[in-house]
Formats: structure tokens, C-alpha cells, sequence
């Protein structure tokens, strides 16, 4: 078992290795990626108009109607029976 998994152990890491050296290969000879530089963009200043402050007139609200809550009816408690007993059931010897 332990010579197994010693052999699995070596193959994987061998064969990580042979991807991370490819991988590694391939990314040097790829075109590297032009960066553009970032244009300054000129900040004008934009000056905003200020508007005198109009008063607005309050709208009057209607007052909803409220739904009359509905009572529930007072629960009645049931009379209790008195418990009756059932007779246990007889068990019956099992015959060999």
C-alpha cells in the first residue's frame, strides 16, 4: 500500500512539474499585453445656477377608514370523558 502511494506521490509531482515548466514556456513566448496609459482629463469647473427656494404647499392627506377589528367568539372548553381502558391483547405462545 505505502510503495503506492509513494509511486502515485512521484508521478504527480512530476507530472505538476512538467505543466508548470510548459505553462512557463508558453507564457514567455506569448505577445505581451499593450497597457495604454491613462489620458489626464482636464476638471473645468462647472458652475451650477442656483434657483431661489420655492415654499410647496402641503397637500392634505384623507384620513383612511379604519376596518372594525373582528372579535373572536370566546372558545367553550369541551367536557372531558372519563378514559376507558382497552383490554391488552393476549399474546399466543408460538408454536416450534
Amino acid at each position: 500500500m505505502n510503495k503506492k502511494k509513494k509511486n502515485a506521490n512521484k508521478k504527480h509531482r512530476k507530472n505538476q512539474e512538467r505543466v508548470r515548466l510548459l505553462r512557463l514556456a508558453l507564457l514567455s513566448k506569448a505577445k505581451k499585453k499593450v497597457v495604454k496609459k491613462a489620458e489626464e482629463i482636464k476638471v473645468e469647473k462647472i458652475t451650477e445656477e442656483v434657483k431661489p427656494a420655492t415654499k410647496k404647499t402641503a397637500a392634505k392627506k384623507t384620513a383612511a377608514k379604519k376596518t372594525a377589528a373582528k372579535k373572536t367568539a370566546a372558545k367553550k372548553t369541551a367536557a372531558k370523558k372519563p378514559a376507558t381502558k382497552k383490554p391488552a391483547a393476549k399474546k399466543t405462545a408460538a408454536k416450534k
